[in-house]
């Protein structure tokens, strides 16, 4: 089939099998309906799935076992089975075979993707300290995938009514004022100006930029990074035409009149601005990695250890995060059709003769 004819697939890693990444995975297209958006690539194992399409009570689900991602059939559930005779799950604990498992589910979906086989890449949780080997040294998803499909990620937390990216992401809170430079602020905020148009449609985004230090350093009072990189670096960005705004002080300014002025916020680092996104928007929070050449998202959660296995785990924001990939995707095409060949020339046809 012509993948221009063909419903959108979708790469699923699975995550930590020991967390909930299976069960949110089952629960989530346990509607008939979504085979009629999207494909399921799901790269594990039919008898851990199998398990929780009973655990949760699912026996209406069928999944279709495939030796490779391109002999995967529009409407059905389609399964490569990485693992012959998988372990027996260990829910709640961080073993080193499940984080094995974790990064061989990933790799596998990663490449699916890269080859042309899938379109996107949906990712269930992992951890981030047992899936950690000679093949993956990466703080997380984002990263890794920086590294095999080439580019420079930009984390994204999004729903419909906020959408909040990063300057630092994955690392410690003392390195921070470090790492804030007015290059890296320059190059988020034309990495977020430029996702919302391709990814999310937005014509014209306007963007706020969080400052650093409390109250944004009260005018070099508490801090001077604000005075001496994050205003120049709003300024130079400025002044080439994108509306971004700023610095604003973080304790203030998520409350719903800042939130309706702005399609996306610049936070300096990694709590600043996930805390209020997950306290937000934490059943529908979808995590978007973007900036490189295939769409990827996740949920905004973690593996849930302490309720894995449980059958309990609230799968939202997993079906948001499949939702989230394929309108990005078709976004992303839409895009693409309306910025190339804008000026098409066609033959003109002679005037008929009266």
């Amino acid at each position: 089939m012509n993948t221009q004819d063909r419903k959108p697939r979708i790469a699923i890693s699975v995550g930590d099998i020991n967390g909930i990444g299976y069960e949110i995975i089952v629960k989530s297209l346990k509607d008939k309906n979504i085979l009629d958006f999207f494909t399921p690539v799901i790269f594990g194992s039919t008898k851990h799935l199998n398990h929780f399409k009973n655990l949760v009570k699912e026996e209406s689900i069928q999944f279709f076992g495939i030796n490779s991602a391109d002999k995967a059939v529009d409407r059905k559930i389609n399964v490569v089975n990485l693992w012959k005779e998988p372990v027996q799950m260990e829910f709640g604990k961080a073993t080193e075979i499940s984080g094995r498992m974790a990064f061989e589910s990933l790799k596998a979906a990663a490449e699916a993707v890269k080859n042309g086989d899938c379109d996107v890449l949906v990712t269930a949780p992992i951890n981030k300290k047992n899936i950690q080997s000679e093949e993956f040294n990466f703080p997380g998803h984002t990263e890794y995938l920086g590294d095999v499909w080439g580019g420079n990620p930009l984390m994204f937390l999004v729903t419909d009514t906020l959408k909040v990216s990063l300057v630092t992401q994955h690392i410690p809170l003392k390195e921070v004022s470090e790492q804030i430079t007015k290059e890296g602020i320059v190059q988020k905020i034309k990495a977020l100006h430029d996702s919302l148009k391709l990814d999310f449609g937005v014509r014209k985004p306007k963007i706020a930029v969080l400052g650093l230090n409390p109250h944004s350093g009260d005018n070099g009072l508490l801090g001077s990074e604000e005075q001496e990189i994050i205003v120049p670096a709003i300024q130079t960005v400025y002044e080439q035409g994108i509306l971004v705004f700023g610095p604003y002080a973080a304790d203030s300014f998520f409350n719903p009149t800042n939130l309706e002025m702005f399609d996306a916020v610049l936070g300096m680092y990694h709590d600043q601005a996930l805390i209020p996104f997950k306290t937000l928007c934490f059943e529908d929070g979808v995590n978007y990695t973007a900036s490189l050449p295939f769409v990827r998202t996740s949920p905004d959660h973690g593996v849930a250890y302490d309720i894995a296995g449980k059958g309990i785990a609230d799968e939202t924001s997993f079906r948001e995060a499949l939702y989230t990939a394929v309108s990005i995707y078709e976004k992303r095409k839409e895009y693409k059709d309306l910025t190339s060949n804008v000026l098409k020339t066609r033959e003109l046809k002679p005037e008929r003769e009266r």
